[in-house]
């Protein structure tokens, strides 16, 4: 029982740390204006990591310091799992890098799904909210191509689920590269 709740606790702190360097590194791509409660809210919570690795890795267009930083976290992450699962991590050392890789884009994945899912909230209950152009922002690249492929129907849009139905695919098949690799999830 003890085991089960360190698993979920950790899953659940990583996931969201995991998911918030993600996301700061997704906003630099769409060049998402920090001045909003969101962007302001991911940077603080990240910048303690985030600012000493830049100082090391090039800028440009893509956050190279929150992308580390996200893989470290999920190296951690993976690394804490294996001692819970009372295995030597020093057995697994290849594997935990190649599975701590597969952690991060299953975090990408899973804050593309809870992304399009605020954004398709907002859309129904306060399309008028100023946070919904931020979501826009942040799904417009996965949606957009979507749309062009899905007609609309009587006024709405079908690209979320087919979005959904895409990722959650794309989740089944990373978690079973990871289950084959170390015999246990990510």
């Amino acid at each position: 029982m003890f085991g089960d709740i360190a698993s979920f606790l950790l899953n659940t702190l990583f996931t969201l740390f995991g998911a918030a360097l993600l996301l700061r590194a997704w906003m630099q791509v769409v060049r998402m204006p920090p001045y909003n409660p969101v962007s302001n809210a991911v940077m603080q919570a990240t910048n303690w990591i985030v600012l000493p690795l830049r100082k090391i890795l090039p800028e440009g267009k893509i956050d190279w310091g929150s992308l580390l930083a996200a893989y470290i976290a999920a190296l951690i992450y993976v690394t804490l799992m294996v001692v819970l699962a009372v295995v030597d991590p020093t057995i697994m050392l290849p594997m935990l890098f190649l599975v701590a890789l597969l952690t991060v884009v299953k975090w990408a994945l899973n804050l593309i799904i809870w992304v399009t899912i605020i954004m398709a909230l907002l859309s129904w209950l306060n399309p008028q909210s100023p946070a919904m152009l931020l979501f826009y922002q942040i799904t417009a690249p996965f949606l957009d191509p979507l749309r062009r492929i899905l007609p609309r129907l009587g006024g709405i849009d079908l690209s979320p689920i087919l979005l959904f139905v895409i990722v959650q695919v794309l989740l089944m098949v990373v978690a079973r590269v990871a289950v084959s690799m170390t015999l246990f999830g990510i």
